[in-house]
């Protein structure tokens, strides 16, 4: 099947010119696709759907015919022979639907996220996004604090009014409630993101280490060439994988060491910028080669050069030949992994390692998909610095010196957060929807 569908002004024209008539509204019409001298093209089903009861908002007429690649060109040449009707912009209908009011900003993301969903869970978590569940979660807060602005401002306003806007503390205990509201929509969005973006991971150490052979282990597939022959990676090899739903980008590099080599030397190189730029780089040990397991002991000057506080995990592999035993443990702040990676002995509680490390919760049902945007937004909305003292308190207290007001004022200058916190946080948070309402549909239509 192949499906055309054609938004804005001038579909009315389209439904005439091609189907002779306009079909019923939400219904499904079986009819012919007429060429420019009557013949038919095609004969599928026809849906009009009149704005704005449509995805876009505007007037959308679809075309659903057989979905031969010359079929849909023919159909598509005869509707572009009309005036005032374009190929559509990518993603244009969501670029519509969105500015008019049909989506905000975190479900037209959404839209995307789902089409390139990597993940089952993924895909889910972008849908439940796409219908609103994380838009939902930010206009409760947004509500929340516009209410506490109302009271909190009424009190500031008329301090001599015999109504109690405020009881002692409940402004502040909303306010803490919404705070929580937030720190728990925050954590959500952290994995969300988790499962949009996942982590990278850089395999690191010496040559002949078995970084490779990781590779290979956690892949499930010979993605790396193995051998004996000390500096066979000599440049950047990258596989995706799926840890219960979290995509991890592994990235195995080349063996560090001071080479005389120019290539081996630029594969190094490339080795310390994927390195810089990882989340958590797996530290990599031959365990024949020495008994030690504190990577400061190990190798001294790879600690030195890593970026500070880039998490490390300290991989001793080929337990297979010296014997130790499997599993995993803290040495000086971190964790030590005994695996042999040619088996693949061990290898199970690395990557459940590296689930728990990120915090990845598998247990998603209802959860919704991040960006780093929608992180960052979240984060200046939930600054500390947002309670500050503000202006309001001044005013409060000024207020309060002199009146029968003073116990009311008083309150309300231990409840002023609100006010400040609403006006700092209040933007920051609409950022993430960001509705716009004012939009006249074009003339032209796009044909999708």
């Amino acid at each position: 099947m192949g499906i055309l569908r054609i938004s804005g002004l001038k579909a009315r024209d389209v439904a005439q010119a091609v189907l002779g008539k306009l079909p019923k509204p939400r219904y499904a019409d079986y009819l012919p696709f007429n060429d420019v001298d009557g013949t038919p093209l095609d004969q599928g089903i026809a849906l009009w759907f009149p704005g704005p009861n449509s995805f876009t908002g505007e007037d959308v007429l679809e075309l659903q015919g057989h979905g031969g690649p010359v079929i849909l060109d023919l159909l598509l040449k005869r509707i572009l022979t009309l005036p005032g009707l374009r190929i559509a912009r990518p993603g244009e209908f969501s670029e519509r639907a969105f500015l008019n009011d049909k989506l905000d900003l975190a479900q037209a993301e959404a839209i995307a996220d789902l089409i390139d969903a990597s993940s089952e869970q993924a895909a889910r978590s972008a849908l439940n996004s796409l219908q609103g569940v994380f838009s939902a979660r930010v206009n409760h807060l947004v509500e929340a604090l516009t209410h506490l602005r109302i009271y909190v401002e009424a009190a500031i306003d008329f301090p001599d009014e015999e109504i109690d806007f405020l009881s002692d503390g409940k402004i502040e205990a909303q306010l803490n409630e919404v705070m929580a509201d937030l720190d728990a929509v925050r954590a959500e969005a952290r994995q969300g993101s988790l499962l949009r973006e996942g982590m990278k991971v850089v395999i690191a150490g010496r040559p002949n280490a078995g970084k490779s052979s990781l590779l290979n282990a956690l892949a499930g597939r010979e993605a790396a060439i193995v051998t004996d022959i000390a500096g066979t990676t000599r440049d950047v090899l990258r596989e995706h994988i799926h840890i219960d739903g979290m995509p991890l980008h592994i990235i195995d590099t080349a063996g560090l060491r001071d080479a005389n080599d120019e290539v081996e030397r630029i594969g190094i190189e490339r080795a310390w910028q994927e390195i810089a730029q990882a989340d958590r780089v797996l530290f990599m040990v031959d365990g024949t080669t020495t008994g030690a397991v504190d990577p400061a002991e190990i190798w001294p000057d790879f600690i030195e050069r890593l970026p500070a506080k880039l998490p490390i995990t300290v991989v001793r592999n080929k337990a297979d030949v010296t014997g130790e035993a499997l599993g995993i443990s803290e040495v000086n702040g971190h964790s030590l992994i005994r695996l042999s990676a040619r088996t693949g002995d061990g290898v199970e509680v690395l990557r459940n390692h590296l689930k728990q490390s990120m915090g990845f919760d598998t247990n998603m049902e209802g959860g919704f998909l991040a960006r780093r945007r929608h992180l960052q937004a979240l984060e200046r909305g939930g600054e500390p610095s947002a309670a500050r003292q503000s202006p309001a308190a001044g005013r409060l207290g000024r207020r309060a010196a002199g009146g029968r007001a003073a116990p009311r004022a008083a309150g309300a200058e231990r409840d002023h957060r609100g006010v400040h916190f609403r006006r700092s946080a209040g933007p920051h948070l609409l950022q993430l929807l960001y509705r716009q309402v004012s939009f006249s549909p074009p003339s032209s239509v796009n044909v999708h």
